[in-house]
């Protein structure tokens, strides 16, 4: 980005510059800039079908939740690009930090489909990763597992490992103090960290600029001296690219990286949330189904290229369909938890209130039984 330098202080002051983004894929499917030798016709196709799983597994949680199968769920339809391109751009070694809306992300990087669906149906055994994998639990509380991120990152960097730490979070994270303790940290000792905002344009029902007088998050790099980028979090080809060029600087040894994904939150906060209280649904559909929704731009482009077709895309959905539905199944066969392990990983020696609560739980739960 050009900076503009105030003679008095010497100090960069972020222009206009910043409130424009990468794009390589335009709305209309036409690139912008050649993508040979970095993205073949097989990785396009890839992305597209992890797209359409991740939105179809998304709208079947809803359908389940409504139902009353699945608790409180957290929808990410129109984040697809954000999260698949990005975790598509990781290395299995990767540490991967999730919110509790990434699970698109998760489920690309390698977490287990139906261990997704167990997360939402409040099971405990949801969190548990392939032992393969470095994926976090879900962070529900906002912006704290970015800590976390800087310092496995920090531990990989001291032991010599070859991998970095991705950390997703939303906008509404961004007004938190752990960001800027986390983006400090980073930059002072250089971690190969990932900063991975999905700017969707709303903490729940708070617009953006209603949380920052600053015009975008990715100018906030500047007062940490790392390195910041503004992309089209729709564009799923410029988020692998961003992503990508990321991992290898923070291999390289060039520290941190913090990524705006401005991209777009089609539906509800979560389950339990009114989005026409706050905006309006209705312009947004249009507008969605028009320029923003990330499946169709991918589509288009795979249509000029021939590889496309209403006869393939009915195939992949019958399998995905079937892939989610073998997955649902599972979970619902799985062993039912137990409500007394909600007692168990938070305090090393419980409290005598906590104790008493314990006991009192078990004994309604053995009456329940009897």
């Amino acid at each position: 980005m050009e900076l503009n330098i105030d003679k008095q202080s010497k100090s960069p002051i972020p222009t206009e510059n910043w409130l424009e983004f990468y794009q390589v894929l335009s709305e209309n499917g036409e690139l912008y800039e050649s993508i040979e030798g970095k993205i073949d016709q097989s990785l396009m196709l890839q992305m597209y079908v992890k797209m359409l799983l991740v939105r179809l597994f998304d709208r079947k949680c809803i359908n389940l939740q409504r139902q009353g199968r699945l608790g409180t769920y957290a929808p990410f339809e129109g984040q697809e690009a954000s999260q698949v391109g990005s975790a598509i751009a990781l290395s299995p070694e990767d540490w991967f930090f999730p919110t509790y809306r990434d699970h698109a992300a998760a489920v690309v990087h390698g977490q287990d489909l139906y261990r997704v669906f167990l997360y939402w149906m409040g099971h405990v055994d949801g969190t548990i990763c392939p032992d393969e994998k470095r994926i976090l639990p879900p962070s529900v509380p906002i912006a704290t597992h970015m800590l976390h991120a800087v310092g496995t990152a920090w531990a990989s960097k001291l032991k010599g490992e070859k991998n970095c730490s991705m950390a997703y979070f939303g906008d509404g994270a961004t007004s938190e103090g752990d960001f800027h303790e986390a983006l400090n940290f980073a930059g002072v000792y250089k971690t190969p960290t990932i900063f991975f905002c999905q700017n969707n344009g709303y903490a729940i029902s708070v617009p953006f600029e209603k949380q920052s007088a600053s015009k975008t998050i990715a100018q906030r790099a500047i007062a940490y001296d790392i390195k910041g980028i503004r992309i089209d979090g729709n564009d799923i080809l410029a988020v692998y690219l961003t992503v990508k060029d990321a991992v290898e600087r923070a291999l390289r040894g060039e520290g941190p990286t913090l990524i705006e994904s401005v991209t777009f939150r089609y539906g509800a906060h979560t389950t339990a949330d009114d989005p026409k209280k706050y905006r309006n649904q209705e312009a947004i559909s249009q507008e969605w189904h028009e320029k923003r929704d990330p499946l169709n731009r991918l589509k288009k482009l795979l249509i000029n290229k021939d590889v496309w077709s209403e006869a393939i895309e009915k195939q992949w959905q019958q399998q995905l369909n079937e892939e989610i539905e073998s997955a649902f199944e599972k979970a619902v066969n799985y062993p039912k938890t137990n409500s007394l392990e909600m007692f168990n990983h938070v305090y090393a020696d419980k409290p005598w209130n906590i104790k008493e609560q314990q006991d009192e739980l078990r004994l309604f739960l053995n009456k329940d039984v009897n």
